[in-house]
């Protein structure tokens, strides 16, 4: 669908244009410039164009908007679009100071819309191949990393060489080292303008131990884009200006100590090959596919704080250094999640904004949580394990891989969920573990048990003590041992009455309707599944005690 406006068409909005038209998803696109416009339509000519950013926001057909505007416009753009309701992708960097950063991701998970960063090369795909072989261990230990980004222009007024080239590779090597650097300093010369440097050294240390360094100019003799990865058994560079076929290089150099000298021997380059995908287009395609699953994008808002973070420690060292050659270091701030210091959290794992993980829990390796999430005391997260936003996890509940839960899933205390049918402790049967979905808003009531290889459907609920052994149907209340449906319960958890002569059962909270449309199959007929509830619905109002005298005054027919 034609649901993507893009604001600022200039020399980077109009690839932006082409890709999102290309898709067949741009339906308008807004600048300030008229003959820019004018251009545009001769070869994109079935597509709304404006001059007013407030008519884009008042479209209801626009349900995204791509910002491509100078950075200092991109917070006031990218807040406004959130306010409006649109899901919002901001070129890099997310803002220019880190409280306009935190405000908006504070915006997008309060209104539960998609907030997305354009740190490019995230989606190419050298760097995807470069982050797997880190990741898989094939260059060994992380020792170092260190980048180039040169070229003679295109030379700016509104920012320096460090903010309008490093951010690029500080998202690639916080992507790599999978944690902040604890300091950060730099250094900066000035050429061509007394205020803004051309040609910035950054230095990172990590608290792992991994170093990294990078090196912008837009004052060099020829271009230059080098990402070098340094690891305890192999080296990597990433040359973004080589043909595909040679854009990742290995070199298995090995360091021998003869008579207490350390002595290099030289191996031969060995290429890697890669799919030649328009990384301009796979994170055009990424977006898409983000705002049609209300999934979170690689380089979400958090993401985006990060290097913002990140980008101001350095400028800061450049303001700090006062003429020495050493800028002064900047120490790491908070990372917008919390970790509980009796906690284990074991990297690599992506954890998202506003999470709160407690006492004694664990999330191991390869995890991934969304944001707002809330993860009890004891529980456990095992590798890989896929959980959505606004997860509530209580006490005592291990997470098993295998696992998936989506958006606002409820765990009760002490419920069990297995990966393996028929366990014995002699037979190893880690590649055969059984898939577990627990779909939207479902709720798992305390010591329930959940048997591997089920479905959980969207809004189901699951009584305390319930033995769930088959898949379970969206909105059905599930009793007993086995468990087996007593009922319908809304989305807003309150058991559904018998319906009425025309088949309706109303919410006595929400008022939503609700039907079977055939057989075992409920559906409210207010609101779609995967819509969201509007924010004044996301409160409580009324007390149980209050709404069962409701529910419990008229029996139910199931």
């Amino acid at each position: 669908m034609k649901t993507i406006a893009v604001i600022g068409a200039g020399c980077w909005g109009k690839n932006l244009v082409r890709n999102y038209y290309e898709l067949g998803a741009l339906n308008s696109v807004c600048d300030a410039n008229g003959e820019v416009l004018s251009a545009l339509q001769k070869t994109f000519p079935d597509v709304t164009y404006s001059t007013n950013f407030e008519n884009v926001l008042a479209d209801k057909t626009v349900k995204a908007v791509v910002i491509a505007l100078p950075a200092e416009s991109h917070y006031e753009f990218a807040a406004k679009a959130l306010r409006a309701g649109k899901d919002v992708f901001v070129e890099k960097p997310i803002a220019l100071d880190v409280d306009h950063a935190k405000k908006l991701n504070a915006m997008s998970l309060d209104g539960r819309r998609i907030l997305m960063v354009g740190h490019l090369l995230r989606y190419h795909p050298a760097f995807l191949k470069l982050k797997e072989m880190v990741d898989t261990g094939v260059l060994g230990r992380l020792q170092y990393v260190y980048s180039t980004r040169l070229s003679l222009g295109k030379i700016r007024r509104e920012e320096n060489a460090l903010w309008s080239f490093a951010p690029h590779d500080i998202s690639m090597i916080l992507a790599l080292c999978n944690e902040m650097p604890q300091s950060v300093s730099a250094v900066g010369h000035n050429y061509l303008h007394s205020q803004l440097a051309d040609v910035t050294t950054t230095h990172l240390s990590f608290p792992s131990g991994v170093n990294g360094h990078i090196f912008v100019s837009w004052l060099h003799p020829f271009k230059e884009q080098k990402l070098i990865v340094i690891g305890q058994s192999k080296m990597a560079v990433f040359e973004d200006t080589q043909p595909w076929e040679k854009k990742i290089a290995i070199y298995s150099h090995t360091i021998k100590w003869q008579n207490g000298i350390p002595v290099p021997e030289k191996a031969d380059p060995e290429f890697v090959p890669l799919e030649g995908k328009e990384p301009l287009r796979e994170e055009c395609l990424h977006f898409l596919h983000c705002i049609e699953k209300r999934e979170t994008p690689i380089t979400d808002g958090h993401e985006g704080f990060r290097v913002l973070e990140v980008l101001q420690r350095a400028q800061k060292s450049l303001e700090q250094r006062a003429g020495t050659e050493k800028g002064a270091a900047v120490t790491k701030n908070e990372d917008p999640y919390f970790v509980h210091q009796a906690a284990f959290v074991d990297l690599p794992c992506q954890i998202g904004a506003g999470t709160k993980i407690w006492h004694r829990a664990h999330v191991m390796k390869g995890a991934k949580i969304g944001e707002r999430c809330i993860l009890g005391q004891n529980v456990c997260v095992g590798n890989d394990v896929k959980i959505g936003s606004n997860v509530k996890i209580q006490n005592n509940v291990s997470v098993y891989t295998g696992t998936e839960i989506e958006d606002d899933v409820f765990l009760g205390p002490s419920c069990v969920l297995t990966n393996i049918t028929n366990p014995r402790a002699e037979i190893v049967r880690h590649s055969l573990y059984e898939k577990t979905l627990i779909k939207r808003g479902a709720t798992i009531g305390a010591n329930a048990t959940i048997v591997c290889g089920v479905t959980i459907g969207r809004y189901a609920f699951v009584a305390a003590g319930a033995v769930v052994v088959k898949n379970v149907p969206d909105y059905a209340l599930m009793v007993g041992m086995p468990a087996k449906r007593q009922g319908w319960m809304s989305r807003h958890g309150i058991k559904l009455s018998a319906p009425d002569q025309d088949g309706i059962m109303t919410c006595p909270e929400s008022k939503f309707r609700y039907t079977e449309m055939s057989e075992g199959v409920l559906r409210c007929l207010d609101l779609d599944e995967e819509v969201l509830l509007p924010a004044e619905m996301a409160v409580g109002k009324v007390s149980y005690d209050q709404l069962k005298q409701v529910v419990f005054a008229t029996p139910s027919s199931q």
